[in-house]
């Protein structure tokens, strides 16, 4: 048995069961929603975020002649300011760009990097799997963060303003202040785990106790100015990267192993999208590392061999049918997906029609499946690199933590960029005035099953398994008509594919499908939201077989559609608006 990792869960465990009960949970209490989601119009150019702030700074770029990329950095940056417990510089994202001229899309990975020296046993008591809440608030969780060396690849490649502009906005809003997020206060209040660490004690939880609390943070001002100036080289190879490795080396237990050859090493990827037809649509997501656009892909490949249009929403077996296609593809999930660098992963077979419309078969319109098995998508069982326990999922551990932001502009370029730093506040680290990331409990805990190595395993430079699902869906034309994406941990999938079936299946506006009560399935239970109007299918789906669990769903939903209106149907002239939706619950 490791003896830092013994020394991490008596100390961890004494302290958090003491303080919280055995375990805070990351999800904030939601206040429920209202009936619509709010909807915000313009005919050339739309930012859709998670804070009104960070849509204003986005908004502020294409206003100055930006594009879509250079509004996507000035978006990110206020982010980092104004909901800094779920993204930022300290952690990763996967960005879905489209080119409106040429219409080439491209995906660019800023997902975070494993030490070299991590080993698959990182998170094991002997061959005990840590508890994720005592996991996360480590160094050991922290991974190389990619977001910033992502964005300036991204911006140089595509964007037409300095960099150094983009982060004006940011600095303004981290040097004055803004009066402090519901959302935030919410989800300080529900988490007693934040008054054990400094970092979050000082930055969080005391300034929340005030009268009229304010969130301010002149010392992430400083750090994005110097950013702004320098590059990212300054947060590679510079001061900022030893002050990230002595603030990961200095929480004990569990400090990091992190070097200043892991941040010299990072590199971002640039990767091609994944596609496929659903429908008469075509949905296009990121692939590998990140299971999103996969699953989410074979998930609605699945129910491609359904009429789910002639089902109401909330229908009981609807929601049967999503949840039986979530199970089949949250199986090949686990079985097959990591990092393509380390594992093969085979997408192309997981996403051929005949392959998803013989995965179909499996389910019945009227009873739940007794047990979920992988498939084989390559159809060789010599080659299974499987270590899927027969009949079951195991337990999905990643946390709620996470934002999604969408922009189009007005040459028709668009991106769809979801970031996250894991955990609501991360690893509760704070290095510059920002959160480092606790990605690396992103890894599976255990390395191995039935004899074999899982595919999500850690090892030194893997780049751990994601659920980001940023998508865009374009209609028969080809022409865009939708970008979407989520918050939510492994929950983010079945939040966009609810969204996608609304809008595509249920010919619902892209608000309604968003207000819509959420449900999903992640392999082991069929989740209900507590409080929705839906929460009363429980008994229908219970008796059709399902283990169904009903509690808050607390999803953070955006993007925007494109609606074609008639501005003179005597001339047979068209009017395209751009229509930016945000989830109620945000």
């Amino acid at each position: 048995m490791n003896s830092n990792n013994c020394k991490i869960i008596l100390v961890i465990i004494l302290v958090i069961c003491f303080s919280s009960g055995c375990g805070p949970s990351y999800d904030a209490d939601p206040e429920w929603p209202p009936d619509r989601a709010p909807v915000v119009s313009d005919q050339e150019e739309m930012v859709a975020a998670a804070h009104p702030l960070a849509v204003e700074a986005g908004l502020g770029v294409l206003r100055d002649g930006g594009n879509a990329m250079d509004a996507a950095v000035a978006v990110q940056m206020a982010l980092n300011v104004v909901e800094p417990p779920e993204s930022g510089i300290g952690g990763g994202a996967f960005l879905l760009y489209r080119d409106g001229a040429s219409g080439r899309m491209t995906v660019y990975d800023g997902r975070e990097v494993a030490p070299a020296a991590a080993q698959p046993d990182r998170f094991l008591i002997g061959n005990w799997p840590l508890p994720l809440w005592a996991a996360a608030p480590t160094g050991r969780s922290v991974g190389v963060p990619g977001l910033l060396a992502m964005l300036h690849q991204a911006h140089a490649e595509q964007g037409t303003l300095p960099w150094r502009d983009l982060f004006d906005p940011a600095v303004t809003l981290a040097e004055q202040g803004i009066p402090m997020p519901e959302r935030l206060q919410r989800q300080i209040a529900s988490d007693p785990s934040l008054w054990l660490f400094s970092d979050t004690r000082t930055r969080f939880v005391r300034p929340a106790r005030d009268e009229e609390p304010v969130l301010q943070n002149r010392e992430l001002a400083g750090t994005l100015r110097e950013i702004a100036a320098e590059g990212p080289d300054l947060f590679y190879r510079g001061e900022l990267t030893r002050v990230m490795i002595r603030a990961a080396k200095s929480r004990w237990p569990g400090r990091s192993d992190l070097t200043p050859d892991d941040f010299d090493a990072y590199r971002p990827v640039v990767r091609d999208p994944v596609c496929r037809p659903y429908r008469s649509w075509t949905i296009c997501g990121v692939p590998a590392p990140s299971s999103g656009g996969i699953t989410l892909l074979q998930i609605m490949g699945i129910l491609e061999h359904f009429d789910l249009p002639a089902h109401e929403p909330g229908d009981a077996a609807a929601i049967h049918l999503i949840a039986e296609a979530s199970r089949l593809a949250f199986a090949d999930r686990e079985t097959w997906i990591g990092d393509p660098a380390f594992v093969h992963v085979p997408q192309e077979e997981m996403l051929d029609a005949a392959y998803l419309a013989m995965r179909s078969k499996w389910v019945d319109t009227l009873q739940a499946m007794e047990e979920v098995q992988p498939g084989l998508p390559s159809g060789d069982a010599a080659n299974r690199q499987a270590w899927f326990p027969a009949g079951s999922v195991p337990p999905q551990q990643e946390t709620a933590g996470t934002s999604h932001f969408s922009i189009v502009d007005r040459h028709g370029n668009a991106v769809a960029m979801t970031s996250s730093i894991e955990a609501p506040f991360g690893s509760r680290i704070e290095a510059g005035g920002f959160l480092l990331n606790n990605q690396l409990t992103d890894f599976n805990f255990v390395p191995e099953s039935n004899g074999f190595r899982s595919p999500n395993a850690v090892e030194p430079g893997k780049r751990p398994r994601s659920s980001m699902a940023p998508v865009m869906v374009f209609d028969e034309d080809g022409d865009l008509r939708y970008i979407i994406g989520s918050r939510g941990g492994s929950r983010i999938i079945g939040y966009v594919v609810k969204a996608l079936i609304g809008v595509l299946d249920w010919e619902l506006s892209l608000s309604d499908a968003l207000a819509m009560p959420n449900f999903l399935h992640r392999g082991r239970y069929l989740e209900l939201e507590e409080g929705s109007a839906w929460e009363d299918r429980a008994e229908a789906l219970r008796d059709m077989g399902h283990h169904v669990r009903v509690r808050p769903l607390e999803s953070g939903l955006n993007g925007i559609e494109k609606a074609v209106e008639a501005a003179l149907p005597e001339l047979d002239v068209e009017q395209v608006t751009w229509r930016g939706v945000s989830d109620p619950r945000l």
